[in-house]
């Protein structure tokens, strides 16, 4: 018993008992196991102090026939309250009709009059475990199963038919009306999948911040069908929204379906969402020839080959982007651009080569001549440059002994060097980045955070960081000029960082349209087409 009643002592316990003598014995009991208790003589009197006190009682202890309000009503009122909440009925009577109906309620337990001691501790212990085990595959928010509760039911089946739900940039949602607001919106989402895809023909699932799984009941079902369904809810999301408080919020969701017997749906379909978005779709099925092509591997092989023979043969080179004053259209500094430059003289932009040097775990190896070349740069011409950080650069000890060597060997020089620390990765450690700031800052660099506003955005890591400057993504800038929500984004983001003293940057200034409109939101520093494409050393 010793170990149940550990579980007891940080527990605020409900009891509800007419009879006096009961009362009293009992809630000595009480007192000497659990940490609060709430002693009420009815059920009316029982269900108010739930309504008042519902976020610090962890359990109910009720009789049944007590006046006013008996044990069972009030039982019922409070599982349409919190159907989560444990109960324990404590009865004189062992007839069927009394626990059948209790069951009917959601109620957990009963014990039967005169208590035991020893009996109604381990009831209750019991009870608290069951709920705790419960709470292991529930989400406490929408209270819908959660990631653990998908894990087990796909295993348990032959054949999984489900669809992987993302919410469109949802940090930004936080971010601009707050955390509760965006619980209210998930709720309110979480409501309208339920809508969507009914009890009974599908099961759905919370499984991250704002992923969720609609989970077909169906082993034979049919994935033309089901993606019927899933373009219906994007419609229906995208042209209805989401009401909060009278407030209708535009939210986008991206979809990414599989079908599969290997147990491996789930995982099918978060490779599928990277994919869609990368096409620009909001829904995309899964297909095994097409994201495991023999022509994919053989294209990576002939990279890593050039990767390599390219770092010893000196093809990675910085291209320098111009980063102009808002205000005077002058160049302020440049951010510096790895290319890879082939046999025939080629310039290989980035995107052809980054994620497979990662992947290679080539990439520190690159960051190692970007920095070397840069500086070197920055001391021949006299120019402010920028370079791009990983979260991954920082916390790598290679990595990180090498930029500190390198500042340590062009002391003069890094008081011209910016850091840019890319945001679309999530930092993980930010008392790591805020000591290397602190190191970087020493030798007389700026730092900033590049592509602000996309990917795990948050205001408060701005101030936490105590960074120089602010990226603003691409994707807010690109069509600021014709999209209103972008262009109050930004101007919020503007805002802030004004408040705090950290600098703005745009970037994918196209054209003079979005150069207007992005200067007067407040910006104050513009990079882009409009203003120059990235050019060799020799160039600038």
């Amino acid at each position: 018993m010793e170990a149940d009643v550990s579980r007891l002592k940080d527990i605020t316990v409900l009891y509800c008992e007419d009879e006096e003598y009961l009362r009293d014995i009992t809630k000595g009991i009480l007192e000497s196991f659990t940490k609060n208790q709430f002693i009420c003589k009815d059920g009316a009197e029982g269900l108010a102090v739930f309504k008042e006190n519902q976020h610090l009682i962890d359990l109910v202890i009720t009789d049944v026939n007590m006046p006013n309000k008996n044990g069972l009503e009030m039982a019922k009122e409070i599982k349409e309250i919190n159907s989560n909440m444990p109960i324990i009925v404590a009865t004189a009577f062992s007839n069927s009709e009394y626990l059948l109906e209790a069951i009917d309620l959601g109620v957990d337990k009963y014990v039967l009059k005169p208590i035991n001691v020893k009996k109604l501790l381990d009831i209750m212990s019991k009870s608290l475990l069951y709920h705790e085990l419960r709470d292991l595959y529930l989400d406490q928010l929408t209270k819908l199963q959660n990631r653990n509760a998908l894990i087990k039911d796909t295993k348990t089946i032959e054949k999984s038919t489900l669809a992987l739900i993302n919410i469109d940039k949802f940090s930004i949602l936080n971010d601009l009306y707050g955390e509760d607001f965006g619980d209210k919106i998930l709720l309110a989402f979480a409501q309208s999948m339920k809508e969507t895809f009914t009890n009974g023909l599908y099961n759905i699932y919370r499984v991250g911040s704002d992923h969720f799984v609609i989970l077909s009941n169906d082993q034979d079902a049919d994935v033309k069908e089901f993606k019927k369904l899933c373009k219906e809810f994007i419609h229906k999301s995208s042209h209805q929204g989401i009401n909060i408080d009278g407030e209708n919020i535009d939210i986008s969701i991206t979809i990414g379906i599989a079908q599969s017997s290997d147990k491996h749906a789930f995982e099918y379909a978060q490779r599928a969402i990277p994919k869609a978005r990368k096409k620009y779709l909001d829904i995309l099925e899964y297909d095994k020839e097409q994201f495991e092509q023999k022509k994919d591997i053989e294209e990576n092989i002939k990279w890593i080959k050039k990767l390599k023979s390219g770092l010893v043969d000196g093809r990675f080179q910085p291209y320098f982007q111009p980063i102009i004053d808002a205000n005077t259209k002058e160049v302020y500094k440049y951010e510096a651009l790895i290319r890879y430059i082939d046999e025939d003289d080629n310039e290989i932009a980035p995107f052809k080569f980054l994620t497979i040097a990662k992947k290679a775990r080539l990439f520190p190896v690159i960051i190692k001549v970007m920095l070397s070349s840069v500086l070197a740069i920055i001391k021949e011409k006299q120019i402010r440059v920028a370079v791009n950080l990983s979260f991954e650069d920082i916390i790598n000890n290679d990595t990180h002994q090498f930029i500190f060597n390198t500042l340590e060997k062009y002391k003069d020089e890094a008081k011209l060097l910016d850091f840019e620390i890319l945001e679309s990765e999530e930092i993980e450690d930010f008392e790591i980045v805020k000591d290397f700031i602190i190191k970087i800052r020493s030798y007389g660099c700026q730092i900033g955070v590049d592509d602000f506003g996309a990917g795990y955005s948050n205001f408060n890591m701005l101030e936490a960081l105590n960074v120089d400057f602010v990226k603003i993504d691409g994707s807010l800038i690109k069509e600021i000029d014709t999209l209103p929500k972008h262009a109050l984004i930004v101007e919020t983001i503007s805002d802030f960082c004004t408040k705090f003293g950290v600098k703005t940057v745009a970037e994918f200034v196209s054209s003079e349209d979005i150069y207007q409109k992005t200067k007067s939101l407040g910006i104050e520093y513009m990079q882009g087409w409009h203003f120059g494409k990235a050019v060799s050393k020799d160039k600038i």
